[in-house]
């Protein structure tokens, strides 16, 4: 079968995974299921696909920065943004040097720089891999919004860093001055790139679709190719298209506050961008499957090595580095509260120590995924002089085992770590998603009674537009009847959830009357499938929402 057939195989196997991990008996992360289904395909004998480096890379992480960026709770990530900081900043540069001289003590065959670049590209943390191992056991949310800014921040400088140990073993020279320098430059122009380009087509489009329209699908493309537009500027002009695609992600995220997209648009976009998600990280993970063979023979057969390789040697250096990387964030996590709390006491200030479950469980989240797979695979092949670069095979093994043994251990650690640990509710959040729905309806409601007839307007239809205003006007006011239920604060959400159940049965009944309709004739399917989709977007709208 040839790559195109492979990558088929991959797409498959990564729908067949969204089941599988629904149906196996055993509780496993999404990840891991994604790669085995990758060993199968590699181990059936077919062609493997041959991966360029710099094209895998701007392929893959451009779209998942971006998305990181868009997604994220800004509200969590400026509450809690010395604690993230701590984590994204502080923790990567003590995980470089630390896992670097670990590495090199370990294995002294590979180089400093090599194993500095190699702790660099085990820096980053996969949001994407903890939320699967969440699935079952809820990270609380708090924590699991730190974690993500922890990951959308570190994810830029742990390539960063990776960048510089790479450029430090190629050139067998490191100025610390100038990596200052260039750091700074590199940061600041990438945020700027992503932040202008972003503005930029965001402006052209809104000036050709108000002077010419729009094809419905242009905006969804267009914001498609927002992040490969902003990591390929950042670059050109030497800056970080990493930093350049999370400041677009950031950027997009204010740009759809403005409220200018149409609402089909962001509901077909939000669609689109899961698909991608869920297609870009399943691939990434399905493709470290297929290549993990050919990676471990490698590994053990290098055609630089005299002798090969015990596998067993292997396995335990990589699982040296695996619990080497969770003590030094263990240590790291524990010290930095400690500072925080006594900061915070000299100040008059009250600080509380998290429970030590939850430290733990912060320890063993630091799962590697897709950055560390797309980063450690750009890996140049060769020295300037044309010499094999040192240790690459070896380094790829290992960071390979490290995502696999993180996903392991986490998998088994957090469920039992956090289970049955009690958390007091974040009433906030309830509080402030009441606010903001009574402050909607009374908008509401003043909309309705400065709106007035449709035009053209006959005079005979005036009952029917009075009775349609006080039908909706009636929807709002019961909202905020009950929201404004004082003597059982309980009331609102009992009424919400009512109103859900009788109306998703509703919704159900009429599209099953309009299916059949279409299947025996009575209406055509071009009539069936626009009134299913206005059910379907009705229906978006009571659904509860899905668990992170």
């Amino acid at each position: 079968m040839g790559e195109v057939g492979v990558v088929l195989a991959m797409l498959v196997a990564v729908v067949a995974s969204g089941y599988l991990v629904r149906v196996l008996p055993v509780a496993l992360p999404l990840p891991l299921v994604q790669i085995g289904l990758g060993v199968l395909i590699a181990s059936m004998g077919w062609h493997p696909v041959r991966l360029d480096p710099h094209t895998f890379f701007i392929l893959f992480l451009p779209p998942l920065l971006f998305l990181d960026g868009w997604r994220i709770p800004k509200v969590g990530l400026f509450r809690d943004k010395v604690v993230i900081l701590e984590l994204a900043l502080g923790l990567v540069l003590f995980t470089v040097v630390g896992a670097g001289f670990l590495i090199h003590w370990l294995i002294p065959e590979l180089p400093l720089a090599v194993s500095f670049a190699l702790a660099a590209i085990l820096a980053p943390t996969d949001p994407v891999a903890v939320g699967s191992i969440a699935a079952r056991v809820p990270i609380p949310p708090r924590l699991m919004h730190i974690l993500e800014g922890e990951s959308l921040l570190n994810d830029a400088s742990g390539l960063v860093c990776f960048r510089f140990a790479v450029a430090a073993a190629l050139t067998g020279t490191f100025s610390l001055s100038s990596a200052a320098l260039t750091f700074l430059w590199v940061a600041l122009a990438g945020i700027a790139a992503g932040v202008l380009v972003t503005l930029a087509m965001g402006g052209v489009q809104r000036l050709l679709s108000k002077r010419f329209g729009e094809e419905p699908g242009a905006p969804i493309l267009l914001n498609l190719l927002l992040p490969f537009g902003a990591y390929l500027v950042a670059e050109h002009i030497g800056a970080s298209g990493i930093l350049a695609a999370v400041a677009a992600g950031v950027t997009m995220s204010y740009v759809e506050l403005s409220g200018r997209a149409l609402a089909t648009t962001r509901v077909r976009r939000n669609v689109v961008w899961d698909t991608v998600q869920f297609a870009l990280n399943g691939v990434m993970f399905v493709l470290l499957g297929e290549q993990l063979p050919n990676i471990v023979r490698a590994a053990v057969e290098g055609p630089d090595l005299a002798v090969p390789r015990e596998f067993w040697w292997l396995a335990w250096h990589a699982l040296a580095i695996s619990f080497g990387l969770i003590a030094l964030r263990l240590v790291w996590v524990w010290v930095s509260l400690r500072l925080s709390l006594a900061a915070a006491r000299r100040q008059g200030r009250e600080g509380i120590m998290p429970r030590k479950r939850l430290i733990l469980a912060t320890s063993l989240a630091g799962v590697r995924g897709a950055i560390t797979l797309a980063g450690i695979l750009t890996l140049p092949l060769a020295l300037p002089g044309g010499e094999p670069f040192p240790g690459r095979d070896l380094a790829v093994f290992l960071a390979s085992a490290v995502i696999v043994i993180s996903l392991v251990v986490a998998s088994i650690g957090l469920p039992r770590v956090l289970h049955g640990l009690e958390l007091p509710p974040e009433t906030a959040l309830h509080a402030e998603e009441d606010q903001a729905r009574q402050a909607a309806a009374l908008a509401a409601l003043g909309a309705i009674d400065g709106a007035g007839p449709p035009q053209p307007f006959d005079e005979k239809d005036a009952d029917l537009h009075a009775s349609a205003a006080e039908q909706v006007r009636g929807m709002y006011q019961h909202r905020l009847g009950g929201a404004g239920d004082s003597s059982h604060p309980g009331r609102a959400r009992v009424a919400e959830d009512a109103e859900r159940h009788y109306r998703l049965a509703a919704l159900a009944a009429e599209r099953k009357v309009l299916l059949q309709m279409a299947r025996s004739g009575q209406i055509s399917d071009e009539t069936a499938r626009r009134l299913v989709r206005e059910i379907d977007l009705v229906e978006a709208r009571y659904q509860p929402s899905a668990k992170h």
